[in-house]
């Protein structure tokens, strides 16, 4: 059975691809964050705030990554809890 080879990238080519890749994605944020500057307008239950609608969607982004990361724990926590009372189950 033969193994097939990967092409041989060089590691400088492979350095200047990700540099490019870089710059590309250093440039989509600039113009997001200069396409998303205008002010909106944010009611909350209690009161009313103007605030620029790139801190709006970094602030729902921040929001979103501490819940999938709150949640994912406590679903580690739990299969965890799972696992020992199965293991406690299996000694007695």
């Amino acid at each position: 059975m033969r193994h097939l080879r990967r092409p041989h990238i060089n590691d400088s080519r492979l350095f200047y691809i990700g540099l490019v890749l870089l710059a590309l994605l250093a440039a989509y944020a600039v113009a997001f964050v200069l396409e998303n500057g205008k002010s909106v307008s944010v009611r909350f239950v209690f009161g009313t705030a103007q605030v620029s609608l790139i801190w709006l969607i970094l602030l729902a982004l921040a929001v979103g990554l501490v819940g999938g990361m709150l949640l994912a724990a406590l679903e580690r926590r739990r299969r965890l809890r799972r696992q020992q009372r199965r293991q406690q189950g299996d000694t007695l």
